[in-house]
């Protein structure tokens, strides 16, 4: 059996490859589409991320993320459940940030605060983040780059 099979003819040797290519492409196919909340950090430095959310019990920020220049990194797994996201982002290599308007509570270390009340009040830092609309897409991703901050230099 097995020099029947080292020895079949090139017609079936074609015929099985392609039949394993297919196999695999359908395999391929009928996996799920990842959804998720991804930042790309398209910069020449390394930076650091804020995330901030409305979850099922309110306001949460969540921090530190550190990408590496070019390196994205996956913030949220899963299908998106809300519509807008905010980002605080600080350039560790250069200097500045980017941010916005949009205040909520943060620290130097690793972090998850729930509430963006009275930030100063419960020891945390304010941080103005930047909003992100993902018009309400089960996957999105973030592109930080040298010209796109919004209250950076």
């Amino acid at each position: 059996m097995k020099a029947a099979l080292l020895t079949s003819s090139p017609r079936r040797r074609r015929s099985l490859a392609l039949a394993t290519i297919l196999v695999g492409g359908c395999l391929l196919a009928a996996a799920p589409a990842k959804a998720d909340l991804r930042l790309c950090n398209m910069t020449s430095s390394r930076v650091g991320i804020a995330l901030g959310y409305r979850d099922a019990q309110g306001w949460v920020t969540e921090g530190w993320w550190n990408l590496t220049a070019r390196g994205c990194e996956t913030l949220l797994k899963g299908q998106l459940g809300g519509r807008f996201y905010y980002i605080y982002a600080i350039d560790y290599d250069r200097g500045g940030e980017w941010s916005g308007r949009s205040f909520m509570c943060t620290r130097e270390r690793e972090f998850t605060i729930r509430g963006t009340e009275d930030c100063l009040a419960r020891g945390f830092d304010r941080s103005g983040f930047f909003e992100v609309d993902t018009g309400e897409q089960k996957s999105w991703t973030i592109q930080l780059t040298e010209t796109n901050r919004p209250g950076g230099p």
